[in-house]
């Protein structure tokens, strides 16, 4: 069973830091791309930012400089690195894996875990 786990979530002040991590397992097939998404309060789910197989990244614009998107293939873990948080960051942040199996494609998607940043 496909499971991906997030954690690093919670509250911190406007300008600070936080980290999440989502780790996988379960996984059959390739992975070809993992990524972050975040959905706040009555809005829509939104990209934040991807990592392709081949170490490829891209970033949703209001994130470009300060977010910063990486992978450990050996922990079979990735993370999300959110510095000079602003409140417009505050959402429930998803991750989400690409799989590529049996010629087929799939996403799977994490729990989610909630980022609150304060003014």
């Amino acid at each position: 069973q496909v499971r991906l786990v997030e954690s690093g979530g919670g509250l911190v002040q406007a300008g600070g830091s936080l980290r999440l991590s989502c780790a996988a397992s379960g996984i059959i097939g390739s992975i070809v791309a993992r990524g972050w998404y975040r959905q706040a309060p009555g809005k829509q789910r939104e990209l934040v930012a991807t990592i392709s197989s081949g170490g490829g990244t891209n970033y949703a614009d209001p994130v470009k400089g300060r977010f910063t998107i990486s992978r450990d293939n050996a922990k079979n873990t990735f993370y999300l690195q959110m510095n000079s948080l602003k409140p417009e960051d505050t959402a429930v942040y998803y991750c989400n894996a690409k799989v590529r199996a049996f010629m087929q494609d799939y996403d799977y998607w994490g729990q989610g875990t909630q980022v609150t940043v304060s003014s």
